[in-house]
């Protein structure tokens, strides 16, 4: 056997590929509550670290950074060094940064951990994808994967701010970051015992390069759709844009020269690949950026309690949890593509719902949260499963990367475009009481839960119902855009049916 022949992946039992699976989901249910937990802490955090306004925002942005801009470099090394020890040496890795981050004493000292949790992350996001395209070599297999994959991520998502909000109320603000230290200790031993070493048998030379424009064209644009949120245009935001375009179209370049390139950009070129990662960044877009406005919602304008939040939203994580079992009879009924389509269109009616129902009792809300964690849960696993499926098992992870690179992408601008227009909706509607003194107005102008401190009760019901409109115009937009991202998944993914399981 040459060197260059491909070395076939271990066939697992039935029993340990299901059991690996379970460490692989784990990791990324961790992630996810780390990703949506943090919001919670920042009131506690700030009572005690004193952070300025500046350092509140890079404690936040620095994770979501440093995730998307390190994810194809990640990506590519797993493939290179094999995907098993990235995973295990990040797990480490996130728990070490996690036990800074929990006791950090000042606001400096927290940013870095964030820094070093993001690094970590970025290991964890693709080797767990690329794994299950080597362990489950069977397409029915795999797909069956994928949502169990996927509904982790989506439950760590809605769960995070339960998890978050039952710890602040019985331990101090490190306590969302302590947590994921036992969680990783599992994950690296049981990780140890159970998952399959996978590396790509012809990595060939590794391109510095590449690697650092693959990071200039990712930071910058997430870094400028982040800043756009808190300052507007401004010659910070055209700055990065240029240089995020300039670095992104440099790397396509070269990666269109490389024999062997670290992201093969073909595969762009292919309208079923493109669809689906459009159709994976618009499904993540809508479930962040609803799961955002929604819990200051259900909080702010509805008085629950962070756990009554947690609570009320688990209608969509429980719907998630179905597509596992019925993922199967819907792609054997509408094949791929429309699967999708349907899940998006499933999602897309939530959403409206949601717009229809903001003012009802919480009844109507739940059975709204039902087509949304449905919906999303299914396009997420068939499109995650389309972009994995479209290379060799050799470079599941340079393409795992892209799915997390647009799952991360989904994330920044569900929680920046949706969350913008939130605030100038509420910001145009709200009605400021005469007679207020002006620090107290900009409050009542700057955000609901800044009002509902300086408002008296009678005063408190406009600024909860200018909210309220914010929600209603914010589910209409996030409806329409996914509406449209069903009809590009029916138009532009095959829909072959497989054998009917």
């Amino acid at each position: 056997m040459t060197s260059s022949t491909p070395v076939p992946a271990p066939v697992l039992s039935t029993r340990r590929r299901w059991a690996a699976l379970a460490v692989l989901a784990a990791a990324v249910l961790l992630l996810a509550v780390d990703g949506t937990v943090l919001s919670l802490a920042v009131p506690a955090l700030t009572a005690s670290l004193a952070p300025t306004a500046e350092q509140v925002l890079w404690i936040g942005d620095i994770y979501s950074l440093t995730l998307a801009g390190l994810l194809v470099l990640m990506g590519n090394l797993a493939d290179r060094f094999g995907r098993k020890r990235v995973l295990l040496v990040g797990s480490v890795a996130f728990g070490a940064a996690s036990l800074l981050a929990a006791f950090a004493p000042s606001a400096p000292a927290l940013i870095g951990a964030r820094l070093l949790l993001g690094v970590a992350g970025a290991t964890l996001m693709p080797s767990t994808l690329s794994l299950i395209r080597n362990i489950f070599t069977d397409s029915g297999e795999r797909t069956r994967a994928i949502a169990i994959w996927s509904t982790a991520f989506g439950a760590g998502s809605a769960v995070g701010p339960l998890v978050g909000g039952f710890l602040l109320e019985h331990f101090w603000w490190g306590s969302v970051f302590l947590i994921n230290v036992p969680v990783m200790v599992l994950v690296v031993v049981s990780g140890l015992l159970l998952l399959p070493e996978s590396r790509d048998p012809r990595p060939g030379r590794f391109d510095v390069l590449s690697a650092v424009l693959s990071m200039a064209a990712v930071v910058p644009l997430v870094y400028a759709v982040k800043h756009v949120v808190g300052a507007g245009v401004d010659g910070v935001t055209v700055s990065c844009l240029l240089v995020g375009v300039t670095a992104g179209v440099l790397f396509v370049r070269r990666q269109r020269r490389l024999e062997q390139p670290m992201l093969d950009i073909e595969l762009f070129g292919n309208p079923a690949f493109l669809g689906a990662v459009v159709a994976n960044v618009v499904a993540i877009f809508a479930l962040v950026g609803m799961l955002f406005f929604f819990s200051q919602y259900l909080q702010f304008a509805r008085g629950f309690s962070p756990l009554q939040a947690g609570l009320a939203e688990l209608p969509a994580t429980l719907a998630s949890i179905v597509v596992v079992v019925i993922i199967a009879l819907v792609v054997a009924r509408f094949g791929r593509g429309r699967a999708i389509a349907l899940g998006l269109g499933l999602a897309a009616a939530g959403l409206a719902g949601v717009a229809a129902a903001a003012h009802a009792p919480y009844l109507w809300l739940g059975l709204a949260l039902v087509p949304i964690g449905l919906g999303i849960g299914l396009a997420m696993t068939l499109t995650g499963d389309a972009i994995i499926s479209a290379a060799p098992p050799r470079k599941a992870g340079s393409v795992s990367a892209i799915t997390e690179t647009a799952n991360e992408l989904g994330v920044v601008l569900g929680i920046a475009v949706l969350g913008s227009l939130l605030s100038l909706v509420y910001r145009h509607a709200v009605s400021v009481p005469s007679g207020l003194p002006a620090a107290d107005a900009a409050r009542v102008r700057d955000s609901l839960g800044s009002a509902l401190q300086v408002l008296p009760p009678q005063a408190a019901a406009g600024a909860r119902d200018a909210f309220i409109t914010g929600v209603q115009v914010t589910s209409s937009l996030a409806a329409v855009l996914t509406l449209g991202a069903a009809a590009l998944a029916w138009v532009l993914i095959p829909s072959p049916r497989p054998p009917r399981p």
